[in-house]
């Protein structure tokens, strides 16, 4: 029989699959509300996701017109985020994803 454990308990642990979980999705938050932050509100509210990886900004909206309204918007992000994650991005990418729930 296994021991039980709190979830609290697992999250705290150094080098284990949760932890490493729970730092990026705390990344990705943070390049979420730079994006948000950057954009029209209008536009910022169709923005679900976001996330730097190997220079490439990766920014999923809820829909193929919020994606296209998007695109005039690349550089300004690649500027905005990247100064403010002191990163360098080098390419943006728009992907159109299913509304969160």
């Amino acid at each position: 029989m296994q021991n039980t454990r709190s979830v609290s308990d697992l999250l705290s642990r150094v080098g284990n699959k949760l932890t490493d979980l729970k730092a990026r999705s705390k990344a990705r938050s943070q390049v979420l509300e730079q994006v948000r932050a950057i954009l029209p509100p209008r536009l910022a509210l169709a923005v679900a996701t976001a996330g730097i990886e190997d220079g490439r900004l990766t920014i999923g909206v809820i829909g193929a017109v919020w994606a296209s309204r998007m695109r005039y918007f690349t550089d300004a992000l690649k500027k905005g985020v990247g100064a403010s994650m002191a990163i360098e991005i080098l390419a943006v990418r728009i992907r159109v994803v299913p509304p969160p729930v």
